[in-house]
Order: structure tokens, then sequence, then C-alpha cells
């Protein structure tokens, strides 16, 4: 029996990039399949028996593999730096698979990230549509009231659109400065130091400690371990259910269409 297979899910789970992006290298004709350059995205192809290269390197499946990373302030999130700044990808030495950070921590941020060359999995959990709830610790200048929690929770315009906190609490105060924890969904660049700088609040330090049911707990600063099987098993359930929600959502409203178009 013949195992066939999507060529951008094959370059995706290969380490290669997101399913969306290995269809851009296909289209552009960078993808070739036993040295015949392909365009055709719906390609189907046999992984045992066909050989694929990108810009003429080849590109073989990769071991799926999946890291949890507590980056330390001034790491850099991508992959290629040109001024030789450090990176999260630096943390794993020791893995040789080809990785990526899913989402991104600004430089001056610190926390959990999660690492893997699922390309799959990656997209689900960047994608704002999915809802996957990350949660920060905050520490900022002042004393936010409950009008200034509340705000955050109501939604606060920046120059790219409204946006919300799903939770935000009061856990301490240090000095003239307050902790918050803050829940969110979305994940525009910078979206927690924006927000609250347009309520007059700067934050002082910024630590993300969970992405859906994946914990930072007591990870040190700069180390990384594997995702346990239960955890990931807990977070392909997360992102099931959320696609399951849409898909109802979207369903329910195609009814709605439908029974209110002419009879």
């Amino acid at each position: 029996m013949h195992f066939m297979e999507r060529l951008n899910k094959y370059l995706a789970h290969a380490g290669v990039g997101s399913r969306r992006f290995c269809d851009t290298l296909i289209a552009a004709g960078r993808v070739k399949v036993d040295g015949v350059r392909v365009t055709e995205l719906g390609l189907k192809i046999e992984p045992s028996a066909h050989q694929i290269a990108v810009d003429d390197q080849p590109v073989k499946a990769e071991k799926l593999v999946y890291w949890a990373v507590n980056k330390p302030v001034g790491h850099l999130c991508t992959n290629d730096d040109p001024a030789g700044r450090p990176r999260a990808i630096d943390l794993l030495p020791h893995v040789e698979q080809r990785v990526y950070t899913v989402g991104r921590l600004d430089e001056g941020s610190e926390g959990l990230l999660l690492m893997t060359n699922d390309g799959d999995l990656a997209v689900s959990l960047m994608h704002p549509r999915f809802g996957i709830p990350k949660m920060y610790f905050v520490l900022v200048a002042g004393k936010p009231g409950p009008d200034d929690l509340q705000k955050l929770l109501d939604g606060v315009w920046l120059s790219d659109g409204k946006v919300k906190a799903r939770s935000v609490r009061r856990m301490k105060a240090q000095g003239n400065s307050t902790w918050l924890r803050v829940v969110l969904t979305e994940g525009k660049n910078r979206e927690i130091r924006r927000m609250l700088a347009k309520l007059g609040h700067k934050v002082m330090k910024l630590r993300r400690v969970a992405i859906g049911p994946i914990k930072l707990d007591k990870l040190p600063k700069g180390k990384a371990r594997r995702i346990s099987e239960p955890e990931l098993a807990d977070l392909r359930k997360f992102v099931v259910a959320s696609k399951t929600k849409i898909e109802t959502a979207r369903q329910r409203l195609l009814e709605k269409r439908s029974g209110d178009g002419p009879k």
C-alpha cells in the first residue's frame, strides 16, 4: 500500500515552515520533486518514493519535536539576526531538528516559548481565531484601579485595531508598581505593553507563564525541557475544541442565513 501525502504537509513536517509558507515556496517554483520543478499547490507525493528539494537542498522528514523554553530578556525570537544578537534558538543547541518559535515574545520580555518543527500545530496555536489563551505576569508602573482593569477587558483602541484582555487581576503591589495577571487570546505585536501604555501605566517587566495547558512552572531562565506527551495531548485537545467551536458557530450562522432567505 502506497502512502500519499500533500507536498505542503510533508514540507511543513520536515520543518521547512507552516503549510501556508510551504505553499508560497511551491507557487514560486522553489520546490522540486525527483529533480522536476513543481508549482501545483495540491500535489500529492509518496514520501518514501520521491526525492524532495527546496532551492535544490534535499528535504528529509524530521521527527516532530516540542520544547518549552524560558526565554530571558535580551533574546530574540527570530531564527536569523544579521546583528548576531542572542536568539531563543540558541538556547536549544542540543536539538538537531530545525525548530522555530510558536508566536513571539519581544526582546524586552521573558518567559514561556514553545519551539517546534510541527508547522500545523504552530499555525493553529498562533492564529487568533482559535483563541488559545496565554497568561502573563506583568509589573506596571503605578497602581491601576478597577476602571483601568475594566478598560482592558472592554478593549483598548490601538493603531491596528481594538484589543482586549480575556481576564485581568491585580496580584500584589511592589513599591510604587503593581503586578497584574493578564490573559490574552489574540497576540498582536507588543499588545500588553501598548494597551497599558495607552492607560498611562508603563510595563516594567513582562513574563509569559502559560500557553494553553503548557505552564512555565519552575523551568530555570535560559533552560529548555521537552513537552511531555500528556501536555501535548492536552494542547491538541485545546486546538481541536477551538476548531470545533468555530465550525459549529459557522454552521449556525449559515443555517440562520438560509432560514432568513426567501421562502
